[in-house]
């Protein structure tokens, strides 16, 4: 973004726009076209400046405009009038400004038209410095030490010049930095950035503009700086460097490859490449012309290093170091390459040319074979001019890689005899190859002895054995005097030597004597050879050159010399014969050519130079032959004693050239021009190609004297044109030699023309360099463990190097290295790996010492260098942070991975070993666990911790079963040589349980069809006990067979790996109905996720093609088919994940769209766990069908003990799944002979074996089930439904003798379903209203007794009001208080839930129904009844007259409907009227058809379904969303209560009062009568023996004051009163009776309900109906009190209004207007005084107990009844408790009353 900077008087503004635009630049408003402003510029004071405003209608229509001119008077225009553009027309307006000070102006001018005004603003402003520059610069990301940059332009806005300068810090730099702009001109500004380190930089540069720099302006300048990382990439890798291998290369060949840079970073890096410092005298073979360069991000560059060696069988070693400016990293490359020379050999090393005829020649070939890939220079040491026997072509020449070529040999001799020579062929770059050549020559005078190769192996052996001194006769003579003998081979031998010869056939060497030569050494024989034959000093041994030498052994003729003498001396004992080999037409001849020598005897030779044309070289190698005289004749020579002739040469040059000649210029290459011999004390050879590159042939001579120490063979020779020589070098390498050695080539015989060859010939002592100044630090070691550390030393000599590290015995068990010995070529460093390994806790100072030597002189004196090794010891020891580890819970087949975090606090690294031992806390009787696999497996069970540092061991559980686990994990100390230092020691403890995926049905609800089934009912239908309890235990491992969902099975129906099967029963509905829906809240209890599917048969079975598939489906697969594909039944979700403590609702749904019975196999899977095969059963009843719903063809009864009085009422249900009722009745033959099969006596009893079941409801069954003995009983009942299927049930029991089981007895109530939550976990959609608990278990009670529970129903809805209501219409033991109401939004409401048991023990499980209904829909209903009750009355006094057909039909239609009950007539629709009615919106009752075939429907019931949908029904009232409420219970008798739950009987009132419904002990017209009781007819006889007289004497039986008054009856008085009961009256009221009898009291109850208990003022006007008898003692007034006190209903009464009491309270305190927590409030009573005048209760209590003491006598206090019941509260007592005593009632007292 650009931005302007400019002065405005001493205030610089900043604004983030470009300058404002142009003035030319012209806008629209209102449809004129016009300027936005008018800007004057350049302007000075005094004058006047126009500018003129033109405006142009652009609109369609004419335009008139009013101005309002220039409020200033610094702008002047026209005065104002009316403008008139038409369309098109423009019109100028013309503005002047009138300046009178130097500022700036500004003002408008403002049009209006009809649409509306606008402004030209007017502008005059003065020049001012204004630079437009921008805000920020970014620049490209940078390298730390290098530099990137940017640029940026800034532009002088002003019409001014102006002087500009930068100021910036580093690391930006800004050029130019200063200047000066013109008006509007630009500037580019270059931004350098070269950051220093890595960090982000944001720096402002300042720039100063203006005349004297007093404005300044300011960019940001931001850049990032990163550390650049640069590597090599190369094939190779060693320790601490990358490795460029060249591999062999031939000599003097050049390699080139490649190596590259890699820039890994995001910016751009240079690098520089540079070399190690190498060894003095040496140069690198090596070649990199790279050596600095830029590498761009991510990205390579290739360097190229070319190899070309010059040294055979060597290695070459170089070293690279890549060096990046600002990098962190160093990186070494390694440049290995060994150079190899060429392979050459002879096919044959002996050539014989045989026997050959004097003046004839023999020809003969040999191949000369190069095995390598290097090219091969050879040439023969054999004169090619003739002056030789022996005559070869080629004799030199380039053999290229693996290539042989043909020699030829030509045999010409001169002399008869036997000719032998031993030719060197020399290789450049290699030792010579020696060929033997043999030949003999016959003439005809003379016929010497055949010379073969076997001789030669014979004169070999004699050489050895020193016997070639010896001429042949003297030794034929030694053979036949014994001296000598013959070996195996042939050869001669003395007997000493024989002696020591091994003694068997096999033995094929020969025995060398002390005094015999050793081998020389292929060059060294050369050397001897172009000796003359004479050993040089220093030379090995002596050779066939020692019998017969020359001297000089070469002769070079200048033009001023015509011969030169040559000395031969014999050293021999024989007489020798020398000849010298003669040549024709050659310019050199020998004079004699032949002599005879005696034994150590010299003679001379004179050798003439005669050339026969002037200005020619000459030169070649003169032969001469010399042998024993003696073998000139085969007869005086054995075989045994035949030796060769020994060749002898001598080489001659020289040239013809007239003094003053000019010479021919040579031309020739040397290669290589310096020769560089190893720095040893010791003999070496090299060998230099001599090529002659020019046309003429030329001659080199080499001055020996120049060089003594570097001896040249040949030093002279003739080279043609095209061909070369190879010369050899040998010298011996001095401390004394300068650094370089010149020999000088004189060529052509000319001192002008000179050739240098440079030879290095310096003794150079071995050196090597230690890393660190020879010093090595260890870290702190534990004992007996092993430090390494990484040591580097570099071969700084030209010499291969031998090292051996040397370290003392004794400190050979602390410290070791690796390779302690290896070879060190030149410049080569070597990485050895240096272990530390301390034995006991010290410090330690060791001094091993390196030892190296050159590798060709093993046995030289060694040099030393000592190492400084300093390291320390101390204790190890781990620990870890926690000692325990909690896993929870692992999956079983799973697997959890966690980590060990092991602490090394000590200074030293440690190395351990870690164990588990794995321990199960609940393994199982049956398990082994000693051979189970450990289930705790650690990543690395060996490792060392740094010192002061913290290690991760990943450890992975993966247990095999279900089991708390705990795992041991122990740590041993190890050594060096992982040896265990210490017993093993726990580290830590891993607990951890393995579990499999555990999920729980929590809660259900259901919808649809399905509404009105309770949830007892739900969860039976779908066995969610069951299910609970299959997914709590531990899959079979057939279940694990696919631990994943997966399609598995080809089948329709696949195959089960379970044997876990349970009913899904989604119960019964009619055809067509909604469907049934049940939603079950899944949770997750474990703490593992759970993975869950349903699978149905289509998800397990493999997607098979069209051909594949069978046509042949069995009616299951039919019938599943049919399910699947119309989508039946459906879950939704079918699969999901629940995290542990998660929950998950799944509904579940049946269509009832097909009539019958509908199956389903669905496999619900657990990922890793459980797999339990659910069968979805459904049915669907047509809708005239009556139908019983049954779920089982067996019930149980609950167990009932044997000789019990009052057997408990149990029921079963019965549902009705149809769409009509269906009246059922119970066959009981069966129950009759039952009844006969037990002595009459009723074991099963049904007490309403016939009834009706309404749709959609269920009705219960009582039955009375009284066990005869302790036995399970058994029966099958065939249950009949009217018009319907009848269905076979078989009822069970079992009794059982309560003495034997003890206190096992089962009388306590066991729910059928324990688990079934009481509160609701799954809301259903929509569901405004929750119940506080859904199922209320009342437990244990005993009979005629009251249970209350509160519940709370609850509006969760925010907006909505709704109404409730409980459904009790068929409960008479439970009610429910408020029966209705009304919830406000987010209002509870307090219910009273009670139970009222019966008299007799009975099982009570009711399902009670609370319908809940928006107060929305209500009205929304009572609206639309409203409208259709008006439509109703309108179509009632509204009618149409029309045709005399349509008012027939009409007629009919309405006489038809008046019949069906509908509610108006339907009119014609072509009948005219004011309202419509609107067609019905309802299912279509063609659903009900669906899968069942149907006829054609016939034209009339077409017409009727016409009609019946353009017909306005009347509307339906809203349906009520159900709640159900479950009541549970067992009653059981006083006696049997009191027995077995005494600590429960204080806790609840018996209502003795209470009568019992009819119906519940009036037994079935079908029954048996009973056997105890004859049977009765009906009356009011029948009725005081079933009712009055069982309560009379069940209450005397209960009661124990009526026991204590039997036995006091003997010695009890007559009563006084007895006599007037008699007389006076003796139909006394039947409750004075009861009020004065006191065994009345405990006498049957009044049939007065409990509900509305007696007044107290009848109670207490009994008194008042005996008028005529006399007024009773005072103490006649205390036993009436305590006869009103044990009355039932005054219990009863004391009763209810304790319960109201407590009930108003709770209400009180839900509505808030009572708190039940509050603190008490303490008042303080008046004295005793006060109190006792200040109630009349207490004065009546007082005088009343004092009136009758004087006549009261000492009585027991009558026993009350036994009944429990609560105490009425106080204030009810005060007119009913008796006169006080002398002291004042005690709170005993008065509870006790």
């Amino acid at each position: 973004m650009i931005s302007r900077y400019s002065i405005v008087g001493p205030v610089l503004q900043r604004s983030g726009q470009l300058q404002r635009k142009a003035s030319s630049q012209r806008s629209c408003f209102l449809g004129v076209e016009t300027l936005e402003e008018l800007t004057w510029e350049n302007w000075d004071l005094g004058g006047e400046f126009t500018k003129t405003l033109f405006l142009k209608n652009v609109h369609s229509k004419l335009q008139k405009l009013h101005f309002r001119p220039p409020v200033s008077q610094f702008f002047t225009t026209l005065f104002p009038q009316l403008i008139v553009l038409s369309p098109g027309m423009s019109y100028s307006l013309p503005v002047t400004f009138h300046p009178l000070d130097r500022c700036e102006y500004q003002d408008s001018i403002e049009f209006q038209s009809k649409n509306g005004l606008f402004q030209v603003c007017l502008r005059a402003t003065i020049p001012r410095h204004t630079l437009e520059i921008p805000d920020s610069v970014l620049l490209p990301p940078c390298a730390v030490h290098h530099s990137s940059q940017s640029t940026f332009l800034f532009r002088n806005a002003s019409k001014l010049q102006t002087g500009f300068q930068w100021e910036v810090t580093t690391p930006f730099q800004l050029s130019p930095d200063r200047g000066v702009l013109g008006p509007g001109q630009e500037c580019r500004v270059t931004v350098v950035f070269r950051p220093q380190e890595a960090l982000v930089y944001q720096r402002e540069a300042s720039c100063a503009f203006g005349d004297d720099g007093e404005t300044t302006c300011t960019v940001l300048l931001q850049g990032i700086s990163k550390y650049p990382f640069l590597e090599i990439s190369a094939p190779g890798q060693e320790e601490g460097c990358k490795v460029l291998d060249f591999g062999s290369v031939a000599v003097k060949a050049s390699v080139e490859k490649h190596f590259e840079i890699l820039n890994k970073s995001s910016m751009r890096a240079s690098f520089s490449l540079s070399r190690f410092k190498r060894p003095p005298l040496s140069h690198s073979v090596f070649q990199c012309l790279v050596e600095k360069g830029e590498v761009a991000a991510r990205s390579a560059v290739r360097v190229p290093v070319s190899f070309c060696p010059v040294s055979v069988d060597t290695s070459c070693v170089d070293y690279l170091s890549l060096t990046c400016p600002g990098g962190l990293n160093k990186t070494l490359l390694k440049l290995t390459g060994s150079c190899i020379g060429p392979q050459v050999c002879l096919s044959s090393s002996v050539l014989d040319f045989g026997c050959v005829e004097q003046g004839e020649e023999s020809l003969r070939s040999v191949d000369l074979v190069n095995t390598s890939s290097v090219e091969a220079h050879y040439q023969f040491d054999l004169d090619g001019e003739g002056h030789s026997v022996f005559s070869l072509q080629p004799a030199g020449g380039t053999l290229p890689p693996y290539k042989r070529v043909s020699l030829k040999l030509l045999y010409r001799p001169t002399h008869p005899i036997a000719h032998h020579r031993r030719v060197a062929c020399l290789l450049l770059h290699r030792e010579p190859l020696f060929l033997d050549l043999i030949g003999t020559c016959h003439s005809e005078q003379l016929k010497p002895a055949i010379f073969k190769p076997k001789h030669l192996v014979v004169y070999q052996h004699h050489l050895a054995r020193g016997l070639t001194q010896y001429p042949p006769d003297m030794l034929s003579a030694m053979l036949a005097e014994g001296k000598l003998h013959v070996d195996q081979q042939g050869a001669l031998v003395l007997p000493e030597d024989l002696a020591m010869e091994p003694a068997g056939p096999e033995t094929v060497s020969v025995a060398v004597p002390a005094r015999a030569f050793t081998a020389k050494i292929p060059m060294e024989e050369y050397y001897q050879s172009c000796s003359g034959g004479k050993r040089h000093e220093g030379g090995s041994g002596e050779g066939p050159g020692s019998h017969v030498t020359l001297e000089p052994p070469k002769l070079m003729f200048h033009p001023g010399s015509t011969s030169l003498p040559v000395a031969i001396t014999n050293h021999t004992k024989g007489k020798l014969s020398v000849l010298w080999t003669p040549a024709a037409d050659s310019p050199f001849s020998v004079t004699p050519s032949s002599c005879d020598l005696g034994p150590l005897k010299s003679t001379s030779f004179r050798v003439t130079y005669t050339p026969k044309q002037h200005n020619t070289f000459h030169g070649g190698q003169l032969e001469c032959f010399s042998l024993y005289k003696v073998l000139s004749d085969h007869r005086h020579v054995e075989d045994s004693t035949i030796c060769p002739s020994w060749c002898l040469t001598v080489r001659v040059i020289g040239h013809s050239f007239l003094p003053g000649r000019e010479h021919f210029v040579p031309r020739l290459s040397l290669q290589p021009p310096q020769v560089v011999f190893p720095g040893l004390s010791m003999e070496f050879y090299r060998t230099v190609l001599l090529q002659n590159t020019g046309a003429l042939p030329l001659i080199y001579i080499l001055d020996p004297e120049q060089s003594p120490s570097v001896c040249v063979f040949p030093s002279c020779g003739l080279v043609h044109p095209g061909q070369h020589h190879i010369l050899a070098l040998r010298t011996t390498p001095s401390e004394d030699n300068p650094p370089e050695l010149p020999l000088t080539l004189r060529l052509n015989a000319d001192p002008k023309h000179t050739q240098e060859l440079s030879v290095v010939s310096l003794v150079e002592k071995p050196r090597v360099c230690l890393e660190g100044d020879g010093s090595l630090f260890f870290k702190p070691t534990a004992v007996d463990s092993c430090s390494q550390r990484l040591y580097r030393i570099r071969n700084f000599s030209r010499l291969p190097l031998q090292f051996k590290w040397m370290i003392s015995g004794s400190d050979q068990q602390v410290i070791a290295v690796k390779p302690d010995s290896g070879v060190l070529q030149p410049n080569e460093s070597s990485v050895q790996m240096w272990s530390f390994t301390p034995m006991e806790e010290m410090g330690y100072n060791l001094k091993p010492s390196l030892t190296f030597w050159p590798t060709q002189m093993p046995d030289c004196r060694k040099c030393r260098l000592p190492l400084k090794i300093v390291g320390t010891a101390s204790e190890g020891s781990i620990q870890v942070e926690n000692r325990v580890l909690e896993l929870g819970e692992v999956l079983v087949g799973g697997y959890r991975s966690f980590e060990i975090p092991l602490v090394n606090n000590g200074t030293c690294a440690v190395s351990f070993s870690l164990s588990v031992k794995q321990n199960q806390l609940d393994p199982g009787p049956a398990h082994n666990t000693s051979s189970e696999h450990n289930a705790l497996e650690l990543d690395s069970e060996k490792g060392t911790i740094a010192a002061r540092s913290r290690l991760l061991v990943r450890a992975t559980v993966r247990p095999a079963r279900r089991a708390q686990y705990s795992w041991t994990i122990s740590s041993q100390i190890l050594s060096s040589k992982e040896r265990v230092l210490a017993e093993p020691q726990a580290v830590c403890e891993v607990r951890g349980e393995a579990v499999f995926p555990i999920l729980e049905v929590s809660d259900m609800r259901s919808s649809g069809s399905a509404e009105r089934l309770s949830k007892l009912q739900l969860w039976s239908l779908f066995s969610l006990d069951a299910l609970n309890a299959h997914l709590s235990r531990d899959p079979a491992r057939s279940e694990l067979t696919y631990r994943l969902p997966t399609r598995h099975s080809l089948r329709r129906c696949p195959s089960v790996f379970t044997a876990a099967m349970l009913d899904f029963n989604f119960g019964a509905a009619p055809l067509g109905s909604e469907p049934s829906c049940m939603l079950l809240m899944f949770e997750n209890t474990g703490s593992v996720p759970v993975d869950w599917s349903f699978l149905f048969p289509e998800d397990q079975q493999i997607e098979l093609e069209y051909w594949a598939d069978t046509v042949d489906f069995s009616p299951s697969e039919l019938h599943q088919m049919k399910v699947q594909d119309n989508r039946l039944f459906s879950v939704s979700p079918r699969t999901g994940r629940l995290l542990p403590g998660q929950q998950k609702a799944v509904q579940f749904s049946y269509r009832h769209d097909f009539a019958g019975t509908d199956r389903l196999p669905v496999l619900f899977k657990l990922s890793h766990g459980r797999e339990i095969l659910l069968n979805f059963m459904g049915v669907t009843v047509e809708r005239d069908r009556h139908y019983l719903h049954f779920t089982s063809s067996k019930h149980v009864f609950s167990p009932v003990a044997i000789g019990s009085f009052s057997p408990p009422i149990q029921v079963y249900e019965l549902y009705n799944g149809g769409a009509v009722s269906a009246r059922y009745q119970l066959d009981t033959k069966a129950l009759e002979k039952l009844t006969a099969e037990n002595f009459d006596h009723l074991v099963l009893q049904c007490l309403n074996p016939q009834g009706e079941v309404l749709p959609g409801s269920s009705a219960q069954i009582e039955w009375v089930f009284s066990p005869l003995e302790a036995k399970a009983y058994s029966v099958d009942i065939p249950i009949h439904v009217l018009n319907g299927d009848s269905v076979l049930m078989t009822f069970e029991g079992c009794g059982f003798d309560k003495q034997l089981l003890g206190d096992s007895v089962p009388l306590q109530l066991h729910e059928t379903y324990p688990s079934v939550p009481s509160t609701q976990r799954v809301p259903l959609p929509g569901q405004v209203v929750f119940l506080s608990e859904e199922r209320v278990s009342l437990g244990d009670v005993p009979v005629c007794t009251r249970s209350t529970r509160i519940l709370f129903l609850t509006n969760v809805s925010r907006t909505d009001t709704v109404y409730y209501s409980w459904n009790l219409a068929d409960q008479q033991a439970v009610q429910i208080q408020p029966e209705c109401g009304t919830l406000a939004p987010e209002e509870s409401a307090l219910c009273i839930l009670t139970l009222q048991t019966s008299c007799s023990p009975k099982f009570y499980q009711i399902d009670l129904n609370c319908e809940v209904t928006l107060e929305e829909e209500v009205l929304r209903y009572q609206h639309a009844l409203q409208q259709w009750e008006e439509e109703k009355e309108r179509q009632k006094n509204e009618f149409t007259l029309t045709e005399k057909e349509l008012q027939d039909q009409a007629q009919r239609h309405t006489h038809s409907k008046l019949q069906e009950g509908e509610q108006a007539p339907l009119r014609s629709a072509t009948a005219v009227r004011k309202y419509k009615t609107l067609p019905p919106i309802r299912a279509s009752t063609s659903s009900y058809l669906v899968g069942v075939p149907c006829a054609r429907p016939t034209r009339a019931e077409r017409r009727a379904q016409r009609e019946a949908a353009s017909a306005w029904r009347r509307p339906e009232p809203p349906q009520a969303a159900l709640l159900h409420l479950g009541v549970t219970a067992r009653s059981h008798s006083l006696l049997e209560f009191q027995t077995f739950f005494p600590s429960l009987l204080n806790t609840h009132y018996v209502y003795r009062s209470f009568q019992p419904s009819a119906h519940l002990s009036v037994p079935s017209p079908s029954s048996a009568p009973s056997v105890d009781l004859p049977p009765l007819i009906h009356g009011p006889e029948r009725e005081i023996l079933t009712f009055i007289l069982p309560a009379i004497l069940r209450s005397l039986q209960e009661d124990p004051s009526f026991h204590q008054s039997l036995v006091n009856t003997v010695s009890e008085p007559v009563p006084y009163f007895i006599q007037i009961k008699k007389s006076s009256n003796p139909t006394a009221s039947p409750s004075m009776t009861s009020t004065l009898d006191p065994t009345a009291a405990g006498g049957s109850a009044p049939p007065n309900p409990p509900s509305s208990p007696p007044p107290p003022q009848r109670l207490q006007g009994g008194a008042e109906q005996l008028p005529e008898l006399p007024d009773p003692p005072p103490t006649h007034q205390l036993d009436v009190q305590k006869a009103i006190r044990r009355f039932p209903k005054f219990s009863d009464l004391v009763e209810e209004v304790l319960l109201n009491t407590i009930q108003n309270l709770m209400t009180e305190a839900f509505r808030g207007e009572l708190v039940l927590t509050a603190c008490p409030r303490i008042i303080a009573l008046p004295p005793v005084s006060a109190r006792k005048n200040g109630c009349g209760f207490r004065r009546v209590f007082s005088q009343g107990v004092a009136d009758a003491e004087p006549n009261r006598e000492p009585k027991k206090p009558q026993a009350i009844s036994p009944a429990p019941h609560l105490t009425p509260p106080l204030s009810l007592l005060n007119n009913l408790l008796p006169p006080p005593s002398h002291s004042p009632p005690t709170q005993t007292d008065l509870l006790h009353h």
